[in-house]
């Protein structure tokens, strides 16, 4: 007889558990995003720029210990198209192969073979790679930013767009599609009164080489890049160029001839330093700056631009250097004075020399009151500054030694003698 529907459950029975559902990965929304793909309006450069998306939100998303998210979501994306096989699927991994970085290439590749043969291609499928045709290059007159341009031909001719920034290292900003022709307005584009960037050709191969250059050292900063055109175009733009991918350039010291007829003119140009019986002290400021740009300054050690100016004294002088009493006087005009003569040895025009000159006074104030902020400084100049304390000449090495060995030897037994409590407080 069939229970009443008022009647109560036995106390023994179990409800039902209902599971919330999982986070959503990645390569769940690709094959339902790729049914555009298939469509007979679309074209094999849009597929292009649709599969490079998807590799940059794997690559913008993935944690700093993942080194092959582009490839795991290849993997994930092929699996699913073959576990159930669809023309959106099929699309996908089209998209994919033409983009995705070189190991996964062969994979998505055998994978479309495989669905081919009972699903249909995508009418942009087979379509020629787009080729480099030309290319330009803008820099400003500091060299502290370039624009590059690269002419594709091919199914769908255009023209990739790069800029570079080589304020505080190298880093790729913006990355753009444009039309076929959009490097020959550039001049027409750029304002009157902007930074001069004039525009020269140069070779594709080159210019293709620079921006893979680029990329790699975008890749390993810290965090990501998070443009979302850069995002968006970073696997496209890998795509393009990673056959051209230079050896990481070796370090190039200044010749010492050359060094130290740098040093010799710019302590003789400084005419105020020297009437006042400073030169020492200014060529101490001159190697200091020159020291600073060999190792920092990745366009040449006088690529001083405003930017440049801004970290230096923000960021670089506080936290590294340990100056007298003298270079700290010297330093705001003798900066100013190192400036103008690096840049004038790069021959720059005097028009824009002094925005650089005028950074000098804008960002000297914020020096000071990091310079002084000891929290700040990093381990060197902590070490730096107690053997300065003790009267310890920095040029005398055997002095150095031995002050650094009491040195650590102190603050060792003086962690031993606190208790713990106090430590963390």
């Amino acid at each position: 007889m069939p229970k009443s529907r008022g009647r109560r459950k036995p106390s023994g029975a179990k409800k039902p558990v209902r599971r919330a559902p999982g986070p959503q990965r990645l390569s769940d929304r690709v094959l339902p995003e790729a049914r555009a793909l298939h469509v007979s309006t679309g074209d094999v450069l849009q597929a292009e720029v649709w599969a490079s998306g998807v590799l940059g939100a794997a690559w913008s998303a993935a944690g700093m210990t993942e080194r092959e998210p582009e490839e795991t979501l290849c993997l994930e994306v092929a699996g699913r198209a073959s576990t159930r096989p669809s023309a959106s699927g099929l699309a996908a991994v089209a998209a994919l192969e033409r983009v995705t970085p070189g190991r996964s290439r062969s994979m998505l590749r055998g994978t479309v073979e495989i669905l081919a043969e009972s699903q249909p291609l995508p009418t942009w499928f087979g379509e020629p790679e787009h080729r480099a045709v030309r290319a330009w290059c803008a820099v400003d007159v500091w060299d502290s930013e370039r624009v590059l341009f690269i002419a594709y031909d091919g199914p769908v001719p255009h023209t990739l767009m790069v800029q570079v920034d080589e304020v505080g290292g190298t880093l790729l900003g913006k990355l753009a599609l444009l039309a076929p022709n959009a490097a020959l307005a550039w001049e027409d584009m750029h304002e009157p009164d902007a930074v001069p960037m004039p525009l020269t050709e140069q070779p594709v191969e080159d210019t293709l080489s620079d921006l893979a250059a680029g990329l790699r050292v975008t890749d390993m900063t810290w965090p990501r890049q998070d443009d979302p055109d850069f995002i968006e175009l970073r696997a496209l733009a890998w795509a393009r160029s990673r056959d051209h991918l230079p050896d990481w350039p070796d370090h190039q010291p200044l010749d010492t001839g050359e060094r130290e007829r740098l040093l010799d003119s710019f302590t003789a140009s400084g005419v105020r330093a020297t009437e006042q019986g400073d030169t020492d002290v200014l060529r101490s400021l001159g190697e200091l700056f020159l020291d600073y740009g060999e190792n920092y300054l990745s366009r040449g050690p006088l690529a001083w631009s405003p930017s440049q100016v801004a970290i230096f004294l923000g960021d670089w002088l506080p936290r590294k250097a340990v100056l007298d009493r003298d270079q700290r006087r010297l330093l705001p005009d003798a900066l100013e004075q190192w400036v103008r003569f690096a840049l004038t040895e790069r021959g720059v025009a005097p028009k824009w020399i002094t925005p650089v000159a005028a950074a000098v006074k804008t960002h000297m104030p914020g020096f000071r009151a990091a310079f002084d902020d000891s929290s700040a400084w990093g381990p060197a100049k902590q070490a730096a500054a107690a053997l300065t304390a003790r009267g310890v000449d920095p040029r005398d090495r055997n002095a150095v030694d031995a002050a650094l060995r009491a040195l650590n030897a102190e603050q060792l037994a003086h962690r031993l003698s606190t208790p713990l409590d106090s430590q963390d407080t």
